[in-house]
């Protein structure tokens, strides 16, 4: 009997149409002899739209979008899928949120896989949130003792209340070269880069376009190193990447438009600084309290130090971004790099499964 997937993409996010990317690669990449496959496109307004079951992958994606059923209420759909399903005894289908940024990736949509009590593929409500939010997630870092750039925050109150409080607080804590950044955004979105007061003024406004909290790093002349981690409670390590941008720093244009970049696989650095970021990874994966997949992101100092940037809990995932290139180069191809995911999501279920609500 094939199991049944619901593939989530789109979304109320400014990383929508990443998403959709991802969702028609993971499309083309499923074994249909072994999954009964149901897109779910969530519009940028928030509505969702189930389709019927695919009998073979599309084309390409605007046969994708062509396909749309937009007269079905989609989650209305789900959760009638998944009462049916219960009442008559069947396996459950599994939701995989291929969903980037806000409104996906955070933790919004998790909490209600949640409550539909439901597997889903990836991280969970915690973990999604956590990992979302910058300034968390490097609050929590440092209380756990991981190594990382200095940095500050400020909410769009603080801000407009005291503007030149807020640079003068930049300059004295941080200084320059820093980046701006949306807290709660991936893909490069919002992002600055500053060397004097005027940049500053012109990122902070940039930034509070996007969210209405922002952090402030500080820059650091170092390599961009990459690594996936792989699993639930005892995840597995692939081998380090090397992002080494043409342009001042990784963008979004870099990432997703024009392709100034090189992904180098596996990063040229010695052993023992590959035990290390392992060794971080690991331990921010925990502090985090991730499943399923992660890939964490580092700086390499020119002295050698390993610093954290940052964990992404739902990474690029077409067939030529950097989580399933490391992998594939660490031996797991792309569609066998879904099946796991897949069956990580199930084990993760029956864990939770064995939680006891009554006493």
């Amino acid at each position: 009997m094939k199991k049944r997937i619901y593939l989530l993409y789109g979304g109320k996010s400014a990383e929508h149409e990443v998403s959709i990317r991802t969702a028609f690669s993971v499309i083309c990449a499923l074994d249909f002899t072994k999954y009964e496959v149901t897109p779910v496109y969530i519009t940028k307004d928030g509505n969702w739209m189930k389709r019927d079951v695919l009998k073979e992958p599309p084309k390409t994606m605007d046969e994708l979008e062509r396909q749309l059923n937009r007269d079905v209420n989609g989650l209305i759909e789900i959760m009638r899928d998944i009462a049916q399903a219960k009442e008559n005894g069947e396996q459950l289908p599994i939701l995989f949120p291929l969903l980037h940024g806000t409104n996906g990736e955070d933790g919004t949509v998790q909490g209600l896989f949640e409550i539909l009590n439901i597997p889903f593929v990836g991280n969970g409500v915690l973990a999604s949130a956590a990992g979302m939010d910058k300034v968390i997630m490097k609050n929590l870092f440092a209380q756990a003792g991981l190594p990382q750039v200095k940095y500050v925050s400020f909410n769009r109150f603080e801000w407009e209340k005291n503007e030149d409080g807020a640079y003068d607080e930049v300059e004295k804590k941080i200084g320059y070269p820093c980046f701006v950044k949306p807290a709660n955004l991936g893909s490069s979105v919002g992002i600055s880069k500053c060397q004097s007061r005027e940049q500053l003024q012109k990122a902070f406004r940039e930034a509070f376009q996007f969210d209405r909290k922002i952090i402030i790093e500080q820059g650091v002349e170092a390599r961009e190193i990459e690594i996936g981690l792989l699993g639930n409670e005892s995840p597995e390590c692939s081998v380090a990447g090397e992002i080494i941008p043409k342009a001042e720093f990784y963008d979004y244009k870099a990432k997703y438009e024009d392709g100034n970049t090189a992904l180098v696989i596996p990063a040229d650095i010695p052993n023992e600084t590959y035990e290390r970021v392992k060794e971080i990874a690991l331990k921010a994966f925990k502090v985090l309290d991730c499943s399923g997949l992660v890939r964490a992101d580092f700086f390499l100092t020119k002295n050698g130090e390993v610093l954290i940037n940052e964990i992404n809990t739902m990474p690029g995932f077409t067939p030529v971004s950097m989580y399933p290139l490391l992998w594939k180069h660490t031996g797991i191809d792309y569609p066998e790099l879904i099946d796991k995911l897949i069956e990580f999501g199930c084990e993760q279920y029956r864990e939770k499964e064995k939680i006891r609500y009554t006493f």
